[in-house]
């Protein structure tokens, strides 16, 4: 190639999901007739609901398929303003203090690009969603990783945030419910943490995508700690909540200021998110919320099946998570890397789960496993992947 076909150098500094690098190899192997059990990527199995569905299809045909306002249709960011407020308490005004957007990662991407200088710290949860760190990579920021520990339940320790803050911070990352560990922060560690960012002057991006998917324990948002507003990004979308990965939609709140300049570069990269689909997302707000509740009872009954069966494996010590649909277990009694053992369960057991290193380096020694499947599927996984280390 010559020198000037040469691609940017930013790009190398920019990871990937690995979820859909082993759906990929999943793929490919029932391409030849393997039976695969997908227990890798975190998408639920269920169908979106109907009256959703509904919506987007009476959309299509009264012909709302031109381009929309770039921060989103009027009537959804009042719905979404609405059922935060009736969720978080918090006050927020739709007009100027919500960002519609195809999905949750533009709203980590433009949120980041909106606010990190090169040589900016980040402090972030690690193990962690890959893209958190890929995205302050890319614009030459500086993840700092806080470790999650197993004993604390991988709950992110607000101490732990305290000893890591300097002069260059500029940015707290928190995901809750969390991926992959299925973890969820206390109310007390919320507060502690509204609090640091308060004390240094720190903005929060607060990736609450999975909030409405928490078990045992209510959640607690960034949004409803006092004066937090005007410095948190809060990151949601319906793909969880509404079984919608494949409509691509989300949204941002955040103050005015921030909102405008995120709303600049959505216009620069995707002028607005999808017309049909934003309405159809005003009936999902909007519309019964018993499909949630069910839901959510079924993810449950399936945590505990494959808490279970996991904690039946030797080798395996699996944490029971609060929400979310992903379990965490250790598998350092194995004695193998978490990437072999990765491969081995695809080749042998013909499961496909993730290894803990794809989420940063205190993953090591551990895998990820999905629960967003059926539980016969999670019965049959775990019966293979108990054959297969009993090899080992």
């Amino acid at each position: 190639m010559s020198s000037k076909l040469i691609f940017a150098d930013r790009m190398s500094r920019v990871g990937t999901e690995t979820a859909f690098e082993v759906v990929a190899m999943a793929k490919e192997m029932e391409k030849k007739g393997v039976d695969i059990v997908h227990l890798e990527i975190g998408e639920p199995d269920f169908d979106t609901p109907n009256h959703i569905k509904n919506e987007a299809v009476k959309a299509l045909k009264e012909g709302f398929t031109h381009y929309t306002a770039a921060p989103g249709i009027q009537e959804l960011r009042e719905s979404i303003a609405s059922h935060l407020e009736e969720k978080f308490g918090a006050d927020i005004n739709p007009n100027n203090e919500v960002l519609v957007m195809p999905g949750a990662k533009p709203g980590l991407f433009t949120g980041i690009l909106s606010i990190i200088d090169p040589g900016d710290e980040v402090i972030m949860q690690n193990p962690s969603f890959p893209i958190y760190e890929s995205v302050v990579r890319l614009v030459n920021g500086k993840p700092i990783p806080i470790q999650l520990r197993e004993e604390n339940d991988f709950r992110l320790n607000p101490e732990d945030v305290r000893r890591e803050i300097s002069e260059k911070t500029k940015m707290i990352i928190l995901n809750s419910p969390h991926n992959p560990c299925g973890s969820s922060l206390l109310k007390k560690e919320v507060k502690e943490l509204a609090e640091i960012a308060r004390e240094n002057d720190l903005w929060i991006m607060s990736d609450e995508i999975y909030s409405d998917i928490i078990y045992d324990e209510e959640h607690h948002s960034m949004l409803s700690e006092p004066e937090m507003k005007e410095r948190t990004i809060l990151i949601h979308g319906f793909s969880k909540s509404y079984a919608m990965t494949g409509w691509r939609l989300g949204y941002a709140i955040g103050n005015p200021e921030i909102i405008s300049r995120m709303t600049k570069l959505q216009i620069n990269i995707n002028s607005c998110a999808t017309a049909f689909i934003q309405k159809a997302a005003i009936k999902a707000l909007n519309g019964p919320q018993d499909c949630v509740v069910e839901m959510v009872g079924e993810y449950k009954r399936r945590r505990d099946a494959i808490v279970k069966g996991l904690n039946r494996i030797e080798g395996f010590d699996c944490k029971t998570p609060t929400g979310a649909f992903y379990v965490f277990p250790n598998i350092k009694k194995l004695g193998m890397k978490s990437r072999d053992l990765m491969q081995y369960l695809l080749n042998d057991a013909h499961v496909a789960a993730l290894h803990g290193d794809a989420f940063g380096i205190y993953g090591t020694g551990y895998m990820r496993f999905s629960y967003a499947t059926s539980l016969e599927n999670i019965i049959e996984g775990i019966e293979r992947v108990k054959k297969t280390v009993e090899k080992i």
